[in-house]
């Protein structure tokens, strides 16, 4: 498939503070088109670099390519009439909207309405909904809109997300919102690179850890020679030498390649939202980033998170939160001073996208530095068998006391030789009882299984624990009004997300795309889901078309997601309700992972 082009003009080499930052006016160049004109005085009544809001039930939507330049460079994006982000949709619950979408691309395009209940022809995955949008084609998406709340649309076709085609969704409920402020703003964070996406990906098949500039170095040998002793500092290092694996690989890409937005908007240039003194702000945070995870913060500021994944729930306080790609939370802030900066840093901790909430234009406040990059543990490594060092301290250097520890049975990560533990004792470490690894899994293209998965869900994540802030997890999620479907489950399916990074493969059970067969739901079953992550990488588990009903590790309802971060050497468990006819994709929402293969159809029937 032909992918979008970049302009071919030599270039001066950028310098990193400016592809980092990006420029004070990066983004899409205006005066080039109507749909960008319209954009931009629209967003303008506002704040500063929002897309266009469109709202009623007829739309019309057109998807072509556009310049942009966010980092010096000129480049091409694939854009939804001209802007970028896409315009943002309005609907209200209850009606019955129609989209056109135009394709002026000179390759097949789509639109996936993410986390939205509708038929499945009205999906939008091509190969699994519908054939696709043709180049000069129209396709016309029609369906009732059965819920409220925030979430957002993007394209499914090739890299089409990651150059451009992402939009925010509000879906106001027929009946009066619950959930009340004086004013309003939709967050959508992203990532940008100026490399074309596949020329990204091949350097990643040749060298999973490409981007990683975290790696260890002689002063974090040092540092750990003189605190833990030669020998473990030796030890230490010669672990992770022989599992060919990085205690720093919490993401593929980095600053190194990325350039993070928010609404479009590069740091530098300082996404803002203007408001009032004594207003209630409610802010609509949607990750549309095609690969990073980002953990949010508004520094003097409470965030009370009111609802997550479009739905609401019980409010809770917080001072952070963490969410991946294709994830949605919505908070309340109660702004007392002129202004704040909105922080959002990458996971990886190189780089951040960030804006502000003001009194007035032009106004900034201070940006916190960077946290510093910390190492996986033993837990992250491992799971319950980990557990016990799940509590200490990794600071920048990765610290942890590892003496005496032998490591060269650790190859593989599958520690068989553990069958005669005591299950109980595992069951009181938070592991699963029974962990079953399907044959496939053993194979070349994975580099590590988990047999003592641990299933906590207050866990925030590397990064985040013991930071000092009130940090949110899954288990402080709880869906207001409770479960959907009193029933439990008929039956259980197991899946493990596998991969391999120094080949840079993803699957399910060891089997990519391509090679795997369909998952089948009964139509109206009830089913319990078992995600086992099997990798040292967190994953955004999104399945189309249904609700997953996160469960407690004793199995008590928890919330209602449609997307489900799945931790390192974690096992997760969701109830679904087969109410949905039809042919749906299940996918790690990391783009570069649902490319590579994590990626399975569903069959409901």
């Amino acid at each position: 498939m032909k992918r979008p082009t970049t302009l071919a003009v030599p270039l001066p080499a950028i310098p990193r503070r400016r592809f980092v930052q990006g420029l004070a006016a990066g983004g899409v160049l205006l005066g080039l088109s109507p749909f960008v004109r319209a954009a931009g005085m629209q967003s303008g009544r506002t704040s500063t670099g929002s897309a266009a809001v469109l709202s009623g039930t007829e739309f019309n939507l057109e998807i072509g390519e556009s310049p942009v330049n966010f980092t010096g460079s000129p480049r091409m994006a694939t854009t939804v009439n001209g802007s970028l982000p896409a315009p943002t949709l309005r609907w209200r619950q209850g009606d019955t909207i129609t989209i056109r979408v135009k394709n002026r691309l000179n390759e097949t395009t789509s639109i996936h309405w993410h986390g939205i209940i509708l038929p499945f022809q009205m999906d939008g995955v091509p190969g699994i909904s519908f054939a696709g949008i043709p180049p000069g084609e129209t396709f016309t998406y029609r369906f009732k809109v059965q819920q409220s709340g925030t979430y957002w649309y993007h394209s499914h076709s090739g890299m089409q997300e990651a150059t451009g085609v992402y939009g925010a969704i509000i879906i106001d409920p027929a009946p009066a919102d619950p959930i009340r402020a004086d004013r309003e703003y939709v967050v959508q964070l992203s990532d940008w690179t100026d490399e074309d996406p596949m020329r990204v990906l091949a350097k990643l098949k040749m060298q999973g850890d490409y981007y990683n500039y975290n790696q260890p170095t002689a002063v974090d040998f040092f540092q750990d020679a003189s605190r833990m002793g030669l020998k473990a500092a030796i030890d230490k290092r010669k672990m992770w030498n022989e599992m060919r694996m990085s205690p720093t690989d919490l993401a593929d890409l980095s600053a190194n390649v990325l350039t993070y937005l928010m609404n479009g908007t590069t740091p530098a240039g300082n996404w803002t939202g203007l408001f009032r003194p004594g207003e209630r702000v409610r802010l609509r945070f949607i990750n549309g980033a095609a690969n990073t995870f980002y953990d949010i913060r508004i520094p003097g500021l409470k965030l009370t998170v009111v609802q997550a994944d479009g739905v609401n729930v019980e409010p809770v306080t917080v001072d952070e939160f963490r969410f991946g790609p294709g994830e949605t939370y919505d908070v309340l802030v109660d702004p007392k001073d002129d202004t704040y900066t909105v922080f959002a840093q990458a996971m990886d901790r190189t780089g951040y996208a960030r804006g502000t909430l003001a009194t007035r234009a032009g106004l900034e406040a201070p940006v916190p530095a960077l946290d510093p990059a910390e190492w996986l543990t033993m837990a992250d490594m491992m799971g319950a068998m980990g557990g016990g060092m799940a509590g200490m301290s990794h600071g920048a250097a990765g610290q942890s006391s590892m003496a005496g520890m032998n490591h060269g049975s650790m190859q593989g990560m599958n520690h068989t030789g553990m069958a005669g533990m005591d299950h109980s004792a595992m069951s009181a470490a938070g592991a699963s009882t029974q962990v079953r690894h399907a044959k496939t899994e053993y194979g070349p293209s994975i580099d590590m299984r988990v047999d003592m998965p641990r299933t906590n869900l207050d866990d925030p994540g590397i990064g985040l624990r013991n930071n000092g802030r009130r940090v949110l997890t899954l288990s402080d999620l709880h869906t207001v009004g409770g479960a959907m479907d009193p029933r439990g489950a008929e039956r259980e399916i197991e899946l493990h997300l596998t991969g391999n990074m120094e080949r840079y493969t993803w699957s399910f059970d060891g089997v990519e795309f391509g090679k795997s067969t369909p998952v089948h739901f009964r139509y109206g079953e009830r089913v319990r889901v078992i995600l086992h992550n099997d990798t040292m990488m967190t994953h955004p588990m999104h399945l189309h078309g249904m609700w997953s009903e996160l469960e407690t590790p004793d199995g008590q309802f928890q919330a209602r997601r449609h997307t489900i971060p799945v931790q390192p050497a974690q096992r997760i468990s969701f109830l679904v309700t087969a109410d949905a006819l039809g042919r749906w994709a299940w996918h790690c929402h990391l783009m570069l992972h649902m490319d590579m293969g994590m990626f399975r159809e569903v069959v409901v029937a």
